[in-house]
């Protein structure tokens, strides 16, 4: 009787500023769905999703982390033992709204501080890319993501700029919209054509890659609701 032979896993490591899309992003992959009322993910959240490649299946375990700083000690652990790091910043100006409290004599008035944030979630794609280094060397593939391209008219990282920093950096590089659901299949086939053991799949046409099973876990975190939309 033949030995089946377990699944090849593989360990995804969404990392990027909070509110660039890395959570839409994985959502769109696994459901292909878009949600337009903006979560920020408290601590780490978990997903699994197993593919056929060519000729081979394999699970690709998909670790969504919070952008806050708050969180930033939990992430070092996660990078560890990955096999990618999936870098996301936002290509558009985002008009992001801060929570504050202020005692105003009695009672405490709450209000919103609006802040706008150009470049910043870009220039920080270069701290992330030097941690996940410190953790794992060269032993790891980098892809760095420019998001929410469909924010044409607010774009504010031009794609050269962000190919340049790839180059420079010596990473992959790829744009995606995942509210309109752009290039987000082509980053995974990216992603999945660089895997050890995959190498042969980079001349594969992308119709040959098919999704033979979906499989969410329970969330390791909770997710924390929060008032307005983005596109993320």
């Amino acid at each position: 009787m033949a030995t089946v032979s377990p699944l090849a896993k593989y360990k995804l490591v969404f990392l990027g500023d909070q509110s660039v899309g890395k959570t839409s992003i994985i959502t769109r992959f696994m459901y292909d769905k878009f949600d337009t009322t903006y979560q920020a993910t408290i601590g780490i959240d978990f997903l699994s999703k197993t593919m056929y490649l060519e000729d081979r299946t394999v699970r690709l375990q998909l670790w969504d982390t919070a952008g806050q700083e708050r969180f930033r000690s939990l992430i070092p652990s996660y990078i560890r033992d990955s096999s990618v790091a999936v870098i996301v910043y936002d290509v558009a100006k985002i008009l992001r709204k801060k929570f504050l409290a202020r005692v105003m004599a009695s009672p405490v008035c709450f209000t919103f501080e609006n802040s706008f944030e150009d470049r910043q979630s870009f220039l920080n794609t270069s701290r992330w890319i030097e941690e996940v280094r410190t953790e794992r060397g060269d032993d790891v593939i980098i892809v760095l993501v420019g998001n929410k391209t469909d924010l044409v008219d607010k774009r504010q990282v031009s794609i050269e700029e962000g190919d340049g920093k790839a180059r420079e950096s010596g990473v992959m590089f790829i744009e995606t919209s995942a509210k309109a659901g752009f290039n987000i299949k082509p980053l995974f086939r990216k992603i999945a054509a660089a895997l050890p053991g995959m190498e042969t799949l980079s001349s594969t046409k992308q119709e040959d890659m098919v999704d033979v099973n979906l499989k969410p876990t329970v969330n390791s975190s909770q997710t924390e609701q929060q008032g307005g939309g983005c596109s993320c």
